[in-house]
């Protein structure tokens, strides 16, 4: 299964245009978001133009009420930060298995995520910078910013089945 992890939108929707519409030639099957939608009309253009399943936490630059993430029924809103349990799907050689991924929006999030649960791996945003690392044998990654805030615009994606991952850069796609 393919999984597409996005940040700090801020509201840019030409480009989280883009983003969905290359997740639904590429069947992505979920979508993390690790927060900084920011208004209410991005966050209903994200609902309704991908229709699978959004796991989302808020960011410092979401000005919409918290609320309103239970209008959508895909959205599977965790706060300011959560933990998932996302499976994947059984194959040939493995059979179902499952990962615990933490979300969270700013790094200082991170060690609150980490205390909630034990994480396999943790994506966060914020920082607008794609970022690969371990923490406590822990995989920690960020997406960049795919509003194209003081970086180049950028997403990342999840292979659950080989648990490999492939940064995006939305002017090359």
């Amino acid at each position: 299964m393919k999984i597409a992890i996005i940040s700090d939108i801020h509201d840019n929707l030409v480009n989280l245009e883009k983003c969905l519409n290359w997740c639904q030639q590429n069947k992505i099957k979920q979508l993390i978001c690790c927060g900084d939608v920011c208004n209410s009309e991005t966050l209903k253009f994200l609902s309704n133009n991908f229709s699978s399943k959004i796991n989302l936490v808020y960011g410092n630059s979401d000005f919409y009420p918290e609320e309103e993430n239970k209008k959508y029924k895909n959205i599977n809103f965790l706060g300011r930060f959560g933990v998932v349990e996302i499976f994947s799907p059984p194959s040939s050689d493995y059979g179902e298995a499952s990962k615990q991924v933490g979300i969270c929006h700013e790094p200082q999030f991170i060690d609150k995520v980490l205390e909630q649960d034990k994480c396999d791996i943790i994506f966060y945003g914020h920082t607008h910078k794609p970022w690969d690392e371990n923490k406590n044998d822990t995989r920690v990654l960020n997406p960049g910013t795919l509003g194209g805030v003081f970086q180049k615009a950028t997403f990342a994606v999840w292979d659950t089945e080989n648990n490999n991952f492939e940064l995006k850069i939305l002017e090359k796609i």
